[in-house]
């Protein structure tokens, strides 16, 4: 019987999976963990950065950096599904994970995933609606409207995830039971299984395509108009303040589309694992680390709320410094 498995009704099932991670080179094992555990940390710390300032900073509580803290909080939940497993594997030698934990993983992983998709989509419409009807844009964009726009988001990533986890979790997986990726995505999953699982490859393409290309043309349209609308603008001052409000978003979207797009909109048949490692790393923990770096030095905005709050630290600390002193 194979290590991970268990005989059932004359039959053997997969009671865990093993990871083979990115790489099985004994030498690259410590670097690598070295280098994933800091992309990890600047992770944790960048985006749990943001959160706070935008709570903590009276100028950005504005539809904007709502969507924002919520990206930025998709962001942190996302890679923590990936880096902690991924970080283990380095340190260990049998890369194991087990079956309900495998699929809890695939769960949130396409919970979160399809959740980004969607944010970044109210993301280009807010855009839309700021820039092209300002005027309009307090009524068009109320708190109520945003709190929808990112519960519709949340609720999209979990009925999707849950459709798509709930129709793989029937298939029999019977052995091998050796997972040539560092999570347990849907493709390499497939690979396993033991039954014919061209329906759920249809159901991914179906699923994950139609979310993707359903965004991409609600973003493509936004930034249409967009365009137009700055083109419009009289001064070049003006233009350039009201492209620079969309550049990070731009910037975002085109780092997590086009790795993501790659990896999810094909079938498993036809794509490659080992090009699918090397996607999955950009978007499931690079787009994540860039994301706060990203809207931080692009953006004016979080630049002067960023010196603001450094500022008023320093000062609170010189004070209490002084306090401490004169007693």
């Amino acid at each position: 019987m194979k290590y991970g498995t268990v005989a059932k009704d004359n039959s053997t099932l997969v009671t865990q999976f093993v990871l083979l991670g990115l790489t099985s080179e004994p030498k690259l094992q410590t670097p690598l963990f070295i280098i994933f555990l800091m992309i990890y940390l600047i992770t944790l710390v960048g985006n749990l950065g943001l959160i706070a300032l935008i709570k903590t900073n009276h100028q950005l509580h504005t539809p904007m950096y709502f969507f924002l803290g919520n990206l930025s909080m998709v962001d942190l939940c996302y890679s923590s599904v990936f880096s902690p497993k991924l970080l283990i594997g380095f340190l260990v030698e049998k890369k194991t994970i087990s079956y309900p934990a495998c699929f809890a993983q695939h769960f949130f992983f396409l919970a979160l995933i399809t959740t980004e998709v969607l944010l970044l989509a109210a993301m280009a419409y807010d855009r839309y609606v700021a820039i092209c009807k300002p005027l309009l844009y307090a009524i068009s964009m109320p708190k109520r409207v945003c709190i929808q726009l990112v519960a519709g988001s949340y609720a999209g990533g979990v009925l999707n995830s849950l459709i798509q986890t709930c129709c793989l979790l029937p298939l029999p997986f019977c052995g091998p039971n050796v997972i040539n990726h560092y999570f347990c995505d849907t493709n390499p999953l497939l690979k396993l299984a033991c039954s014919d699982g061209r329906p759920n490859e249809l159901l991914l393409v179906t699923f994950n395509g139609t979310i993707s290309m359903s965004v991409l043309v609600i973003i493509i349209i936004s930034y249409v108009y967009i365009l137009l609308s700055i083109l419009r603008i009289r001064s070049a001052k003006g233009r350039h303040k009201a492209f620079s409000t969309c550049a990070s978003h731009l910037l975002t979207v085109t780092l997590f589309y086009v790795p993501a797009g790659l990896s999810h909109m094909q079938p498993g048949s036809r794509y490659s694992l080992e090009m699918e490692k090397v996607t999955a790393v950009f978007y499931t923990l690079m787009v994540p680390l860039l994301n706060p770096l990203i809207y931080s030095l692009r953006n004016k905005e979080v630049k002067d709320a960023l010196q603001k709050t450094t500022a008023n630290n320093v000062l609170a600390s010189c004070l209490l410094a002084k306090l401490a002193l004169g007693s």
